[in-house]
């Protein structure tokens, strides 16, 4: 390939991150999640009680131990938090995310990179935006006009925690969103099982090619997220549980799966950067590909800010028998 035309390659695919991405997928033909309701359940999906072996023998550092684990009946949003949803939330209270506050309001943006890369550089591709916020994904000029079914991205920890109280509900803990992605299927490495897809259907949007320089876009959409419920459910009926977006947990970040410390609230601890801020996101994105990340699988894990957001981290709420118990107490019914 000449350079003329391996330019020319990657200038088309930053078009496509920037947000004029190809149409949808064929596949994306489920109805738009309900607009957000205090005290709602609509839009959720029950899971039952039961045990996981949660983890895997590590493919990625920090994966393991296995340890099996039981976790209590929960409902957990369908899909992903659109566009759509997270702005009647703002709508509704008026509330500014941590990317549009502060001196300099900015957030991490995926950029491709021209040329040779060092894999074990992500600044190669990570650029900090100023003016990239959640209406504004790619920074200044873009938007999220006729994106309304999107999952929304640029969100903070606090931003998600802070929607979902807003609703009566939570986030997710690591141990819920694991069992959850997992659909049923106890100890398979993807969320479709470990079977390979015998129709040839993609089923998630990941990075298909070299990444970060070229994604092929085989799944129906180039180095971009894609709207919610583009690809087939899992077997508890939830979309998007591998690729896409990251989402995040209530979990604090730890280099190792320790059975003994799955305390959500508990202070962040990683010996090599003992002071951060942390929280485990899980689930992978429309940026992991088989020669980097390859997190597209329920026991994958990895730590993200907790102050920051990127164009790459979304979220989805749960709702837990005490959370309705809470909601009554605080509007005195039975």
């Amino acid at each position: 390939m000449t350079a003329r035309r391996a330019l020319a390659g990657l200038a088309a695919l930053l078009l496509a991150a920037c947000g004029d991405a190809g149409a949808r997928h064929a596949s994306c033909g489920v109805a738009p999640p309900p607009l957000p309701v205090p005290g709602s359940a609509a839009g959720m999906v029950a899971i039952p009680a039961g045990e996981m072996l949660m983890g895997a023998a590590a493919l990625q550092p920090g994966e393991g131990p296995a340890t099996r684990v039981t976790v209590a009946a929960f409902r957990m949003d369908a899909t992903d938090v659109t566009n759509a949803q997270f702005a009647a939330f703002v709508a509704a209270t008026g509330y500014v995310t941590r990317a549009e506050r502060g001196p300099l309001p900015s957030s991490l943006v995926f950029v491709p990179p021209e040329g040779r890369v060092d894999l074990s550089d992500p600044s190669q591709w990570w650029r900090i935006v100023p003016g990239a916020d959640w209406r504004r994904p790619q920074g200044p000029g873009s938007s999220i006009a006729g994106r309304d079914d999107l999952p929304v991205v640029h969100i903070a920890y606090e931003d998600a925690l802070a929607y979902a109280a807003w609703l009566g509900r939570d986030l997710p803990t690591e141990a819920e969103w694991e069992y959850a992605a997992r659909g049923g299927i106890d100890g398979a490495r993807y969320v479709w099982g470990d079977a390979a897809p015998d129709d040839g259907a993609p089923r998630a949007n990941t990075w298909q090619g070299y990444f970060p320089l070229q994604d092929t876009g085989s799944d129906g959409f180039k180095a971009s997220p894609s709207p919610v419920g583009c690809y087939a459910p899992n077997g508890y009926g939830l979309y998007d549980m591998a690729g896409n977006v990251w989402q995040w947990t209530k979990d604090v970040w730890r280099p190792g799966l320790d059975p003994d410390a799955l305390e959500p609230e508990t202070a962040s601890y990683d010996p090599a950067d003992p002071d951060a801020a942390q929280r485990v996101i899980k689930g992978g994105s429309f940026l992991c590909a088989d020669n980097y990340c390859m997190r597209y699988r329920p026991a994958a894990r990895t730590a993200a800010s907790a102050g920051d957001g990127a164009s790459h981290i979304g979220f989805r709420t749960v709702l837990r028998e005490n959370n309705r118990q809470e909601a009554s107490a605080r509007e005195g019914t039975p």
